[in-house]
């Protein structure tokens, strides 16, 4: 699984607009999660009219399939083992990190052969836009030469010390509630400066766009959105459907968690006194020991599934009880696309720019979100208004041709 994996095989582009190399944690396929989903659905885009070179970490035999995918997309794919590595192993390094003022974690992802991979494309090639994937790889920065660095982009998934801020207060575990705060404080540090380094940043929402600003106003922002294929996700009938709730997203991040734990215990009993026999759909993969306890008298854990679309098909309403993390649902804009009408916190569709009552419906309390979940599974005439605004939105403003249109206005601009 060592090794670079470089394929020089795909047809160029007719027409080479601009070389890029997008660096990322995640190996961006198959495009499960929000930030596999961008990441891929953003390539498929480039790539039509740009050349595009990938550096990324593999960490399963699984990922050697995924990279020959990739290698149908990209030009060439840069490949190394990703560090696994414990809270405390390589302990100068966690010293080394602290004194220069370096969140310690950062260290997790840090990886010499990758930085030995990318220095040895960027000296043979020249590329146009160096695009890092989320601010705990921003230190790949350093992997690049000077001259290189005004050309560089730096995507914030999330504002990460603003999530870890949000996270740290749902921790049951005291010693681990202390990390995340430690890790949040750090970051707030860190990361609105170091960010000042790149060229550009780009953030998925206005809001977090001035969150960014707020902590450094030198920073030049663009906001490049989340978004959804709505080709590919059409308005799912009704026909198949029972009365039943779905949520959509990866059962290892611990807000996916807490919600869904909060809207079984809290939540669901309070919609069981209107409606006694719904079911509750939790759809994705690596369901935690906490998530799996849930499964039972109505409520379906599947863990990892190859389309999410028939789970959508089946259920009547998505539900988002989120009530920590950053970002942008990605799970919000595809059950808008696929027809489900969605109840939400306001944390969970937080820089979207939807209308309460319009796009979907928002409560933040127990017995709001029980009500407002009630009102959807037994209006239809409600349940229409509600799919159809949304539906409308997401293909104005969130389908990833638009979104991709508007990234590729960036790389005009830089090259300008």
């Amino acid at each position: 699984m060592s090794g670079a994996i470089v394929s020089q095989s795909r047809l160029k582009p007719e027409k080479i607009e601009m070389r890029i190399l997008i660096i990322t944690c995640w190996i961006p396929y198959p495009p499960i999660a929000g930030f596999r989903l961008r990441v891929y659905n953003l390539l498929q885009r480039i790539t039509r009219e740009h050349e595009v070179w990938l550096a990324t970490f593999v960490r399963t035999p699984e990922d050697l399939d995924s990279i020959l995918h990739l290698q149908e997309l990209c030009q060439g794919v840069e490949s190394a083992p990703h560090p696994l590595l414990g809270a405390l192993a390589r302990p100068v390094d966690l010293f080394r990190y602290a004194l220069t003022g370096k969140p310690v974690e950062l260290r997790l992802c840090h990886s010499e052969e990758l930085v030995r991979k990318i220095q040895r494309l960027v000296s043979k090639l020249d590329f146009d836009i160096v695009q890092i994937e989320d601010s705990h790889m921003a230190l790949y920065l350093e992997a690049l030469l000077p001259e290189i660095r005004r050309k560089t982009i730096l995507t914030f998934h999330d504002v990460v010390f603003n999530k870890y801020n949000t996270i740290y207060r749902l921790e049951p575990k005291l010693t681990r509630k202390l990390r995340l705060w430690l890790y949040s404080r750090s970051m707030r540090r860190w990361e609105p400066r170091y960010a000042e380094r790149f060229g550009r940043c780009l953030t998925v929402s206005e809001s977090d766009r001035r969150l960014l600003l707020a902590a450094n106003p030198r920073l030049q922002v663009d906001v490049v959105p989340n978004g959804v294929d709505t080709q590919m996700n059409q308005p799912l009938p009704y026909e198949d459907t029972t009365q039943a709730l779905v949520f959509v997203g990866d059962m290892e991040y611990r807000p996916n968690i807490d919600a869904v734990v909060y809207f079984c215990q809290e939540v669901l009993p309070r919609i069981r006194r209107v409606i006694a026999d719904v079911e509750m759909w939790i759809v994705g993969i690596n369901p935690w020991p906490e998530v799996g306890r849930l499964d039972g008298d109505g409520v379906h854990v599947t863990g990892w599934v190859d389309d999410v679309r028939p789970y959508y098909g089946r259920s009547t309403v998505c539900v988002v009880p989120l009530r920590a993390g950053g970002g942008t649902r990605l799970k919000i804009l595809e059950a808008m696309a696929l027809g489900r009408p969605v109840v939400s916190t306001s944390i969970g569709c937080e820089g979207l720019d939807v209308i309460d009552g319009e796009h979907l419906l928002i409560a933040d309390s127990p017995e709001q979100f029980a009500e407002k979940t009630v009102r959807l599974l037994t209006d239809e005439g409600l349940r229409e208004h509600i799919t159809t605004k949304a539906r409308q939105l997401v293909m104005s403003r969130y389908d990833w041709d638009v979104i991709a249109r508007r990234l590729m206005q960036v790389y005009a601009e830089m090259a300008e």
